[in-house]
């Protein structure tokens, strides 16, 4: 190994990679630059299979690879030759004595742990996708970067080969690799420890770790003088992560949010029949089915017109020309989408900022999975809420039962108030909300903001009646005195469905039945905080 100032021209390279994009020219420039190729398994293979030449790991340890490859590069030969500080004197006799090489440039990626868990694979198959002797070597050679070189991500290859062009690896370009190797063994533990406390049945593990891949960096965060990034966790949930951008300006913080909001509100509605949502700052303004999309859309957009300029909007069905005209109609940021048809991506192409995303599929709302959020000094984990509630599961507490048509409302509009922010309430007639109430500190004033806001759109629409009138109203939580239901009585609806389990049940029933309501507790609510 020969050093210039501030830079070092590596003489041998362990290449080991379960990834191999990129290896053989990966490989062929650091031959055609004089340093010696070792590798492992597969990797040594591929080499050979091209014509470069290539030693075993196990010519250097003097130990084969065994036990199905679980043991074969945590040996001294290795690790020594990882981990030697080349200018302490007592490093070097070490190495001379015992026939150590030095490892300059390590480029080494993991088994595909992730990948395995997320193809749903039995027990045993992802524990075989641990890696243990590719974290080790990172670390060793990370923890080594005044000498060595770690490349844990093909996309680094390209990187290192401009500076080995220009004479050798520079100490900032070995500190930016060193970092980017304890990430990712960092996450790559990450994964494991949830994996492995999820499968031991352990729902609060003493340490937790959560860790993602960046995706983009953001302009900004909420607001402008806040920097962002957005990373994906690696899970194949549909949603955001997973979609694929077809047309628009890059997404923003905001803009990834409220895709996410409005796409996990929309699964809620299912798959069976035309499906809208359509939200503005994390909430939905505006949710509905129909006999087809555009139906659907115009429904939701209809529930507050004045809310859905410059909102997102979200649908269960592919995309189809009729659907876009009426969504391109007015300012949108966001539709995403399980696909579209080519009418359709006509139509929003002639609206270049407007981003359309394009999912495989609608996210399951019952699927398990966890949600954190930060605190001062630590975060708060919880399991998704994937609470689900059927006709099956209420219980009617006053003395007349909803009607046929008031419960298939009533399941409607709570699962649209499981994704409105509490204090949430909920109007819905025939399939699409009327009125919404959110993240009010009363829940009589998200009662009350929620009939405001449908008279507003009444009087927007020349309706002779306000929407509310003969609708159904979903409360996330109980009501804790009556008013907020007789708020919601005033406005015009006729059944409510709501958690239960107030002190004042009571009362709140008997006020139900002296109005004429029909009341259903779910024994289940939905804060959303």
């Amino acid at each position: 190994m020969t050093t210039e100032p501030d830079r070092i021209r590596p003489a041998r390279a362990l290449l080991s990679v379960s990834d191999k994009t990129g290896l053989l020219d990966l490989a062929r420039a650091l031959h055609a630059a004089g340093v010696e190729l070792a590798s492992t398994g597969g990797s040594a293979g591929e080499l050979r299979a091209a014509g470069l030449p290539v030693r075993d790991v196990a010519d250097l340890t003097g130990f084969p690879e065994m036990m199905g490859g679980r043991v074969k590069t945590l040996h001294p030969a290795v690790h020594g030759g990882l981990l030697a500080l080349r200018d302490d004197p007592a490093h070097a006799a070490a190495m001379a004595a015992h026939g150590i090489g030095p490892i300059d440039v390590l480029a080494v990626n993991l088994y595909p742990f992730e990948a395995t868990v997320a193809a749903g694979a039995a027990p045993a198959d992802c524990i075989e996708q641990i890696d243990i002797g590719g974290p080790a070597m990172i670390r060793a050679g990370a923890k080594n970067h005044r000498f060595v070189t770690v490349l844990t991500d093909p996309a680094d290859y390209a990187p290192f080969l401009a500076e080995l062009d220009a004479g050798g690896t520079t100490m900032a370009f070995r500190s930016r690799m060193a970092a980017a190797a304890f990430a990712r063994t960092a996450a790559y533990d990450a994964a494991v420890s949830a994996w492995m406390a999820g499968h031991a049945g352990e729902a609060a593990p003493c340490h937790r770790a959560f860790a993602g891949r960046l995706a983009q960096t953001l302009r900004y965060g909420e607001n402008p003088h806040q920097t962002a990034a957005f990373y994906r966790d690696g899970s194949r949930r549909p949603g955001v992560a997973t979609a694929r951008q077809v047309q628009g300006k890059e997404l923003s913080y905001n803009n990834i949010a409220d895709t996410d909001a409005a796409f996990e509100a929309l699964a809620e509605l299912g798959p069976d029949a035309p499906a809208c949502v359509i939200v503005k700052h994390a909430n939905p303004c505006g949710a509905a089915l129909g006999a087809t999309l555009a139906e659907a859309y115009g429904r939701a957009f209809d529930c507050d017109r004045v809310s859905a300029f410059g909102g997102i909007v979200a649908v269960n069905r592919p995309l189809d020309g009729a659907a876009a005209e009426r969504i391109a109609a007015i300012f949108t940021e966001v539709v995403i989408a399980p696909g579209a048809d080519a009418a359709a991506l006509e139509v929003f192409a002639a609206k270049p900022n407007l981003r359309l995303l394009l999912t495989t599929g609608l996210p399951d709302p019952a699927a398990p999975g966890l949600a954190f959020r930060q605190v001062a000094g630590g975060f708060l984990v919880q399991d998704r809420d994937a609470g689900q509630v059927t006709a099956a599961d209420l219980r009617t507490v006053t003395a007349r039962a909803p009607t046929p048509d008031e419960l298939a409302d009533l399941l409607f509009a709570w699962r649209v108030a499981k994704h409105v922010k509490s204090n949430a309430i909920v109007y819905a007639r025939g399939g699409a909300t009327v009125g919404i109430g959110a993240g009010q500190m009363s829940r009589v004033d998200s009662t009350r903001i929620a009939a405001r806001k449908a008279q507003d759109m009444a009087a927007a629409l020349g309706l002779a009646e306000p929407p509310t009138k003969g609708s159904v109203v979903a409360s996330d939580a109980f009501f804790p005195f009556a008013d907020g239901l007789m708020a919601a009585a005033e406005a015009g609806a006729t059944a409510v469905i709501q958690p239960g389990g107030s002190m004042r049940d009571a009362e709140v029933i008997a006020d139900a039945d002296a109005a004429g309501l029909a009341m259903v507790f779910t024994g289940q609510r939905h804060f959303r905080h």
